[in-house]
Formats: C-alpha cells, structure tokens, sequence
C-alpha cells in the first residue's frame, strides 16, 4: 500500500486544501510571485509473511509562482481545480501555467515523488524494475 499526502509550507504556515472560494483567493494573492515549499508525506507498507514493513518519508519542493493580477486569481479560483489540491494550486492542471519554476522533484508537485518511492521500495527489498509488467 502507498499512501501520500501534501501541504504548502509558506512563511512558516502549513497550507492544505483552501476550505473554499475566498479562501483560495486571499491564499494566492498572498502566494503570487513568491515561493513555497511543498512538502509532501510517503507511506509504503508492504505485507510479508504475516507482517507488515513500513516506510516513510517526506520529499520537499520549493514552488514558485508566477505574479498574477487579481483577475487572473479570480479566474483560476472561479475552475474550482484550487479547492481539491493542496496549496491551493496544481503543476499538471490548469495551474501549471502560474507555476514559473520548480526547485526539486516534479513528481512531488503532483503527488507522489516516483524517484523517493523507488528509495522507499528498494529499501523494504522491492526493485522498481520488478514490478513493470514485461511483454
């Protein structure tokens, strides 16, 4: 099993998913132009002969943002795509243009860090190679 979860860390505050409209607006009029840090919480437990072996760690990927007008944020609030995703924002969705720059794993931003996985399951002695399907 994995499981994985994110938070926006900015100014020092953790951010999940905005509770509604106002509140994604006020998060990217304070986000706009600046950086953030997403952070982003990997479980992998693997059951082996009766017993279960964990894994878990945290990837970190500074995020910055473009510098958008009002009318820009109003709008991208208006898809509701910020209200499902933590941060209030998404790199492969219809944010991904207010993003300008990724300091660190891409695959973090999304959800799921595939390089920290690969670690992970290699570290419970799964090898990633070993669990694509070969023709």
């Amino acid at each position: 099993m994995v499981a994985c979860d994110s938070m926006l860390e900015l100014d020092g505050q953790s951010f999940g998913k905005p509770d509604d409209a106002a509140e994604a607006v006020a998060r990217w009029r304070t986000m706009r132009g600046r950086d953030g840090t997403l952070h982003t919480g990997h479980w992998v437990v693997i059951r082996q002969h009766g017993r279960d072996r964990v894994a878990a760690r945290v990837a970190s990927t500074t995020v910055t943002f473009a510098d958008l007008d009002d009318a820009e944020i109003d709008a991208y609030v208006a898809t509701g795509e910020p209200l499902w995703v933590a941060g209030a924002f998404t790199l492969d969705g219809l944010g991904g243009p207010y993003v300008t720059r990724i300091d660190g794993d891409p695959h973090n931003v999304v959800g799921i860090s595939l390089p920290l996985l690969r670690v992970m399951l290699r570290d419970l002695g799964i090898r990633w190679h070993d669990l694509v399907e070969r023709a």
